[in-house]
């Protein structure tokens, strides 16, 4: 019996606390499973709401992470699209209280030795801190992103905070360490909506993560090194950028499975070689339907072949498009992305769709909505050199014809002039980039595995 409880004394406990979103648990769980996969005496307590566990209760984890729940801020998830920043305060407010009795009930069976949090929990710093566990806040987003708001005062400083982003979104902004010049409008969309509660929920989510022990960074070191180099030389406490958290360690199991009845891998299959343009809007924001048809009609005339994901009205969509693509509810996006006869990915620009993109080594025609996929598509299209955006202009009133897609499209996907060559080359690079990282001794893999031994330190002394 006693050997059974030194046995659990040598664990190492992390919790993890991922906000409750998609674009949050997706990474936060990829992490997790990397964990295990470097370290298999690791135990995972990973928290999510008990909605969240109804959506993913049931999906295939190693035995060593487990799920404990939170009760549901918000009667249903259909609200955080009609009402975002309620369903921000609900997080911000309700979460708190019955986290920080979990960490009681979970102490007398085992110690937590650290949170990894996710920072837009702004409480968790705060809980982990006041109980003297180590926070490690797991920034869902690009380094780009966050160094914009860690020079938040910078901003202010030069007189472009707060502007009109209507008038002067074309002014350009160069004086952001790290960062190449960007306008006012490829900025993320928060800090000039006419939200100020979002832009604040923002800046207390940055303040909070200089209280943490760690920064974990769901981006490559050599994407954004400038950025890195300049984090690490300012802030006291240690950046490690441990991504792409995507599923790509799941791709070789699944590739040995057969398409068991995924009817759009069989037809993937029987495309020509890189000739398909696959397309996803995202989760939850969407377009206006006016420009839904323009897009639709769009994609159509191109003559390009597609697959396209549509969440909400695929049957309509499905009537409208023609026999050149296929429309499904859902798909196993790395996989398809990594499939040979994809060429291209239109995308909305959220930052797992992006790493996505540069893991499958494709160019993106970025179609940015909302909060960090407008810099996201700069980072594409001005920085990486990867991509053509649909819209030159992010103003909802702006509408992008029918005519202006199909040409677009056409142009992107067209493998033999020079530009689409250049594009796709500068694609491979960043591909070959993403696989360094996180090959045996690369910097992704070299930083997982001294986040590793920070954590696991506390039991050896």
């Amino acid at each position: 019996m006693s050997t059974v409880k030194l046995e659990r004394k040598q664990l190492c406990h992390v919790m993890a606390l991922p906000y409750p979103g998609r674009g949050h648990i997706n990474p936060m769980m990829n992490f997790c499973k990397l964990l295990t996969s470097k370290k298999p005496d690791i135990l995972i307590t990973f928290v999510i709401t008990e909605e969240w566990q109804g959506f993913i209760g049931s999906d295939a984890k190693p035995d060593n992470i487990r799920f404990s729940t939170l009760p549901n801020v918000i009667p249903s998830e259909l609200v955080r699209a009609t009402n975002f920043p309620g369903f921000v305060e609900a997080v911000n407010t309700e979460l708190e209280g019955p986290f920080h009795q979990l960490l009681l009930e979970r102490d007398l069976q085992q110690p937590v030795n650290v949170i990894v949090a996710d920072p837009f929990l702004v409480w968790a710093v705060r809980v982990g801190n006041g109980r003297n566990i180590p926070v490690a806040s797991f920034w869902p987003m690009s380094a780009s992103v966050f160094t914009v708001f860690h020079h938040f005062e910078l901003l202010k400083q030069n007189g472009h905070f707060p502007v009109d982003v209507l008038e002067r979104g074309d002014e350009v902004i160069d004086y952001i360490p790290g960062i190449s010049t960007t306008r006012i409008a490829d900025l993320p969309t928060i800090l000039y909506g006419n939200d100020r509660q979002l832009l604040h929920r923002a800046m207390e989510t940055i303040s909070s993560m200089y209280k943490a022990q760690y920064i974990l960074s769901t981006s490559i070191y050599e994407l954004e090194s400038q950025v890195f180099d300049n984090l690490k030389a300012k802030l006291p406490i240690p950046v490690y950028p441990i991504g792409p958290t995507i599923p790509y360690f799941q791709l070789s199991e699944s590739s040995s499975i057969p398409h068991n009845g995924l009817s759009y891998l069989r037809w993937l299959d029987s495309q020509p070689k890189t000739s398909v343009l696959y397309i996803s809007m995202g989760s939850f924001l969407s377009v206006s339907q006016t420009q839904m048809d323009e897009l639709v009609f769009g994609v159509r005339d191109s003559g390009v072949r597609f697959l396209w994901v549509a969440r909400g009205d695929a049957s309509r969509l499905k009537e409208s498009v023609g026999d050149m693509g296929l429309v499904v509810p859902w798909c196993d996006q790395l996989r398809v992305l990594c499939h040979d006869s994809i060429g291209g990915f239109w995308s909305h620009c959220g930052w797992s769709s992006t790493i996505e993109a540069v893991y499958a080594g494709l160019p993106v025609l970025t179609c940015p909505i909302f909060w960090d996929q407008v810099p996201n598509s700069r980072q594409i299209v001005d920085d990486w050199k990867i991509g053509y955006r649909v819209k030159k202009n992010e103003g909802a009133e702006h509408l992008v014809t029918r005519e202006e897609i199909a040409q677009l499209v056409r142009r992107f996907m067209d493998l033999e002039s020079n530009e689409g060559k250049k594009m796709r080359k500068r694609a491979k690079q960043l591909q070959k980039t993403c696989q360094e990282a996180i090959a045996k001794g690369g910097s992704s893999d070299t930083n997982l595995e001294a986040f590793i031994k920070d954590i696991s330190q506390g039991h050896h002394h």
